[in-house]
């Protein structure tokens, strides 16, 4: 039988405290029970003024936040249309039932006031990572590295082409006296100066939305102006460290400050796992040089259809020269700008070999095959990628840093942002994995809620 529910008790009085209103096991409950959010008001101290009218307290607005980018909320204009009804958020905030929320502006004012010119957000990330690390959840003798493409505020088809310099990368000192002291080793004459610092150019497209972003391109459908958030993970998924580049910067160029970062703030890792786009000599001669064991995986030789592999040259280190498929040696040349050794064949012998058309297609009937000055590292990390024990370390990517980005994108709302500019997006990255830190924090630690 159908049975109508007719008692409306909508006006119904009843004596009942805000505390009662919020489940048990709620989520606010657990990350107030995590970290003590006083911290903030000794971080903030230098950024208010002593005379004037009162101001927001500095707790609710950073509270606020962590809302925001805790259940994923796009904006902050919706995180207060959500707080003025959700009991639980207004708990959190220490709020009774009538008190008044700020204006959904008041955050954008105190970051333009206060924020903007500041590490406050980095502050918030490094203390709620040193509280893990207080309770013993950080495990960072293996760290993960990668990076994930967020769209920008940003129309695709409003931007003007321009000459840019190419960007410096942060081996490039390390490599050009690795370079001149190769030649010297070779009896060549080292480059002067002039010949590294002549300023290289590329043309890129730059939005005339948000100038800051970068123009990404992974196929013929995703075209778009991103920004790259580059983050580390140790192997429980806690964030140990994130930069956030143009969605043009390749990701192996950010690497090594991101590795420096975590070596500053939480401790020299072991290994460091990270996929094909960061197997470089440059990356696997730095950690190497950091006594840090890289675990990459294999990368496919990049050779035209038809022709002989780079493996089918073989490299003799004894007498430093390379043997063609046909038994040829080819001799040492030159040592490159880039940091690449060319060893080269004798004309007059290539010009009559059975193998010529599977070896070069050059005029000159010359087969060059470059070596780079970093490559034994490149050999050593691949010899270490079958090893028993740095095997398993690269396979604990998908369930570290692959999944801090789907969490991320899915329920946290890194997808795309509303934000523009580099130090927005920068705390965006922070906030929003600062906010996954403390999530992971508060149900690991959280012990129920106590009985009277």
């Amino acid at each position: 039988m159908l049975s109508k529910h007719n008692s409306i008790q909508r006006d119904q009085l009843e004596m009942i405290t805000l505390d009662q209103l919020v489940p048990a096991n709620h989520l606010v409950r657990k990350i107030e029970g995590a970290i003590d959010f006083t911290f903030i008001y000794d971080l903030v101290k230098d950024m208010y003024s002593e005379i004037g009218r009162p101001s927001i307290d500095p707790v609710i607005l950073v509270k606020l936040t962590f809302i925001q980018y805790t259940f994923g909320i796009r904006s902050m204009r919706k995180t207060i249309e959500e707080v003025e009804t959700n009991m639980a958020y207004r708990w959190f905030l220490g709020y009774g039932f009538h008190d008044k929320v700020p204006h959904f502006s008041t955050f954008g004012k105190n970051y333009e006031r206060r924020f903007k010119d500041t590490d406050l957000f980095e502050r918030i990330f490094y203390r709620i990572l040193m509280t893990a690390s207080e309770r013993k959840l950080i495990s960072a003798e293996h760290v993960f590295v990668d990076s994930t493409h967020v769209k920008a505020s940003a129309n695709k088809r409003k931007f003007e082409k321009k000459i840019v310099r190419k960007e410096t990368r942060a081996y490039q000192g390390r490599l050009q006296e690795e370079i001149n002291q190769d030649r010297e080793n070779n009896g060549k004459k080292p480059f002067p100066p002039d010949k590294f610092d002549k300023e290289e150019t590329k043309e890129i497209k730059e939005s005339t939305t948000d100038p800051e972003s970068g123009y990404y391109v992974k196929d013929e459908r995703t075209k778009q102006f991103a920004y790259s958030f580059h983050a580390a993970a140790d192997r429980n998924g806690f964030v140990l460290g994130t930069i956030v580049t143009p969605g043009n910067t390749h990701d192996s160029h950010i690497l090594e400050p991101l590795v420096e970062q975590v070596i500053e703030k939480v401790g020299k890792p072991e290994a460091v796992a990270a996929d094909a786009a960061y197997k470089t000599p440059a990356i696997t001669s730095y950690l190497f040089g950091k006594e840090i064991t890289p675990a990459l995986p294999y990368t496919r030789p990049r050779t035209k259809e038809g022709f002989f592999r780079k493996h089918d040259y073989v490299y003799d280190e004894h007498f430093d020269c390379y043997l063609c498929p046909s038994g040829e040696i080819l001799r040492y040349s030159t040592t490159n700008k880039e940091g690449y050794r060319e060893y080269k064949s004798t004309k007059h012998t290539c010009a009559t070999c059975s193998f010529l058309s599977q070896c070069t297609v050059s005029k000159g009937h010359q087969k060059v095959v470059t070596r780079h000055i970093w490559q034994n590292y490149m050999e050593e990390a691949d010899h270490l990628r079958h090893h028993k024990d740095v095997k398993p370390i690269y396979a604990k990517r998908k369930e570290t840093i692959e999944r801090v980005f789907a969490d991320a994108k899915e329920k946290h709302g890194m997808r795309w942002t509303t934000l523009r500019g580099l130090k927005k997006l920068s705390m965006q990255a922070m906030l929003t994995f600062a906010a996954m830190n403390l999530k992971k924090i508060a149900n690991w630690t959280w012990q129920g809620p106590r009985m009277a």
